[in-house]
């Protein structure tokens, strides 16, 4: 598939690398890899349980303890790592020449009862829409996002599984 999708949110472009040159012994070598830069995220406080974040120079979100005026902290995470993995699937579909016209994830987050109340389960629901859109690529391209490519699942506690469901449309 050539370059890996890039979903971490980062605005900064991935540093260049240049490959090193296999010595005679190394059938292959894998070129180093730039760290990234750290996200840098100012998140000031807007009253109540309200807060506002932003990359400096960037747009701000609000979230919202009470989710009057902005999702709550928690519907912000889940939020994310469904965006994280609809970009990588819709790079994986454009990537195979069989672009989704449309992708709506619905997420159900289950939350133990104690405090703090973390997530225990995630359930991603994908409905992708789009001509030439087969089953198998599809499966594929999500099954790619959620379990390699998402930086936000690959961040959120192994214990908690994350699942997925498809619904595919035309």
């Amino acid at each position: 598939m050539g370059a890996e999708p890039q979903s971490d949110g980062n605005s900064a472009a991935p540093a260049a690398t240049t490959a090193a040159q296999p010595a005679a012994t190394d059938s292959v070598r894998t070129p180093p890899v730039a760290p990234q830069p750290a996200a840098t995220i100012a998140v000031t406080w807007s009253g109540e349980q309200t807060f506002d974040a932003a990359r400096p120079d960037r747009p701000a979100i609000r979230l919202d303890g009470s989710g009057s005026t902005g999702p709550s902290p928690v519907d912000g995470l889940l939020a994310s790592l469904a965006s994280c993995a609809g970009i990588d699937v819709v790079e994986i579909l454009a990537k195979r020449r069989t672009p989704a016209s449309s992708i709506r994830i619905d997420v159900v987050g289950e939350r133990v009862a104690t405090i703090p109340k973390r997530l225990k389960h995630v359930t991603l629901n994908f409905h992708i829409a789009g001509a030439g859109i087969d089953r198998a690529n599809a499966e594929r391209a999500i099954d790619l996002a959620v379990n390699k490519y998402c930086s936000v699942r690959d961040s959120i506690r192994q214990d908690v599984p994350v699942e997925w469901t498809l619904e595919l449309g035309e």
